[in-house]
């Protein structure tokens, strides 16, 4: 249906589709604007009232006889205020309405005013729960994209940051924020994101980054390996523009994503650059060798337990003083899902019972779990050390990723043995190096293809870089 000029026609239209009368939230006035008829849509709970005050006060003293005859004309010489477009289409309007925008519309103009008076509801930008730095900035991304775009803004004060925003669902028409900086992102990839998130087809992003994820890259969902890094930090946003790198976050997610991002990409953290070159270096080998005996300390000592010819002299301590009454597999597996049962206890849990109930629960389960002959001590100290080793890094992706690959390594090792253990290794190893990143490219680069320079940059944290200009 197309826009008309004559109010009465668009309110009747406007007030059916959005169906005012029972959204008592969505509000519609009308007054008079220079002799003419108007009226006003906006949501309250989105609408600064302080602001429609004057802009109302100021079309008071608008006479008849100096009414425009043009909507354009009148937005650019009449309108007191600066965040106003012109739109003249149903859809859009209704949309702009339902995102908070408030709409005028004034009877003899053939287009809607459109005037940007948002009040976002929004908590403060403090520092993310999980992306925690011993040094650096305190703020962290919130659920309001504007608020995290002005984030990044006040970080990358050059032109050449450029937001591009685009929508995604048919009902949800959430906000997508593209950055990018000027010369040194790859085109062809941000060509490919956004004729993908132009071509969605999705009733509404429900999850989030998670659902646009999904989306823009549905293919080899079974390898548990991440595809894109998650930061909730706007420091860490910022170096992965200048980078090079695309940073896509959405509207009612506090956090950005980044891409293309390889295993060293997730891997790596803030900390490694808020501290001199050597404790980065220490902090960064640190993360990787933690990152792997994760992966690898409780298959092996599975491994040597079905095996004790295989243990060194010097290794004879990890042997198990006690016959074990349940076969090490099965601790091992029950550990895996009750860790896992423990964490989201702990996740469900009121926060100022989360510190005491997780000191009982470990203390209780550890002490009596193995009085009562369920586990030996050794079994619990090994997944202890995993359980805590798995913060080490702050990817949740990842870090379940490893899980996953270890629990697949203790079934092989449970089942065949050596060669189990071997195979669980290999197809770690290849889940790893035939996995790609969105723009195609290796996941382990610069491992493969074999770059000596880039891999030193990865592994050793030198001099920050200075760009000439």
């Amino acid at each position: 249906m197309k826009f008309s000029n004559r109010l009465a026609d668009n309110m009747n239209y406007l007030n059916q589709k959005l169906n005012v009368k029972e959204n008592f939230d969505l509000i519609y006035r009308t007054f008079y604007v220079g002799g003419r008829e108007a009226c006003l849509y906006y949501i309250s709970g989105f609408t600064q009232g302080g602001i429609w005050q004057k802009i109302l006060e100021d079309f008071s003293f608008i006479l008849e006889k100096d009414m425009p005859k043009d909507a354009h004309e009148f937005s650019k010489v009449d309108f007191p205020y600066g965040q106003v477009d012109l739109v003249s289409s149903y859809d859009e309007i209704i949309v702009q309405i339902l995102s908070g925008v408030s709409c005028l519309l004034i009877d003899g103009y053939d287009s809607c005013f459109s005037i940007d008076t948002r009040n976002y509801p929004a908590r403060s930008i403090s520092e993310p729960d999980k992306d925690k730095v011993l040094r650096g900035s305190r703020d962290g991304f919130v659920e309001t994209l504007i608020f995290n775009t002005a984030l990044m803004r006040r970080r990358i004060r050059d032109p050449k940051l450029t937001v591009e925003i685009m929508s995604a669902g048919e009902s949800s028409h959430t906000d997508i924020a593209i950055c990018y900086f000027e010369g040194r992102f790859d085109e062809n990839l941000l060509t490919m994101i956004k004729d993908r998130i132009r071509k969605l087809k999705v009733d509404a992003l429900t999850m989030n980054q998670e659902s646009l994820a999904e989306c823009i890259y549905p293919h080899k969902w079974y390898n548990p390996f991440p595809k894109f890094k998650y930061s909730e930090r706007p420091d860490t946003a910022a170096a992965s523009i200048l980078e090079g790198n695309i940073v896509i976050m959405v509207d009612n997610s506090p956090s950005a994503m980044i891409l293309p991002s390889s295993v060293f990409d997730i891997i790596e953290e803030a900390d490694d650059y808020y501290f001199p070159p050597i404790t980065g270096t220490y902090l960064r080998l640190s993360r990787f060798l933690i990152s792997i005996l994760t992966l690898f300390v409780t298959p092996l000592w599975l491994l040597f337990m079905q095996n004790p010819q295989y243990v060194p002299s010097w290794l004879q301590f990890i042997q198990i003083s006690e016959t074990p009454k349940v076969p090490l597999f099965f601790q091992l597996m029950i550990l895996e899902f009750a860790i896992d049962g423990l964490r989201l206890a702990a996740v469900n849990t009121p926060s100022m019972l989360t510190t005491p109930l997780s000191v009982i629960a470990g203390i209780v389960l550890g002490e009596y779990s193995v009085k009562s002959g369920w586990f030996n001590s050794d079994t619990m100290l090994y997944m202890a050390f995993v359980t805590i080793a798995n913060y080490s890094q702050s990817s949740f992706e990842l870090g379940y990723a490893f899980k996953f690959m270890r629990m697949i390594m203790l079934i092989t090792t449970a089942l065949f043995n050596f060669w189990g253990f071997i195979g669980g290794a290999l197809l770690t190893i290849l889940a790893i190096v035939f996995n790609k990143t969105i723009a195609g490219k290796s996941y382990i680069y610069p491992l493969i293809p074999f770059h000596l320079s880039e891999l030193k940059k990865r592994l050793f944290r030198g001099r920050l870089p200075h760009r000439e200009k």
